[in-house]
């Protein structure tokens, strides 16, 4: 292998290596070092597009997760307000049956009150009969 200088009146040298009557000039490896930048910007340009639409992706699924989540928080408040709603009915149904329990205890203790009453009379009545009727038959 030699080395020689083609061309010395320009500014920049050229340096040429030959090789078995191959010469590989400056501007040969210049074409090889574009070549090579193509394929590397060529597979840049693929990885930057990989990217990006992975970068599109998590987006969207932010966005989804996020819309998930709103909607998720409307229905547990409605379902809440619900819930609170349905528990408010049964207690004030609850409540309106213990107070006619209570209307119809009250009811049922005045009734037996008054036969109670009517009871304790009867039994005056006929205690007093005995002792009227027991100088006049002493079987009664």
């Amino acid at each position: 292998m030699e080395l020689e200088v083609v061309d010395v009146t320009k500014k920049r040298l050229k340096y040429s290596v030959e090789d078995n009557e191959t010469t590989v000039t400056d501007s040969d490896v210049a074409k090889a070092v574009e070549e090579e930048t193509a394929v590397a910007t060529l597979v840049s340009e693929q990885v930057e597009l990989e990217i990006a639409n992975i970068l599109d992706k998590i987006n969207r699924f932010t966005n989804l997760v996020s819309e998930l989540l709103e909607s998720g928080k409307s229905m547990l408040k409605e379902v809440s307000n619900e819930f609170e709603e349905r528990m408010i009915v049964i207690h004030k149904e609850q409540m309106e049956k213990w107070q006619e329990e209570i209307k119809e205890l009250r009811l049922l203790d005045t009734s037996n009150e008054e036969a109670d009453r009517l009871l304790l009379n009867a039994k005056y009545i006929a205690q007093n009969i005995r002792e009227e009727s027991g100088a006049i038959c002493p079987m009664l």
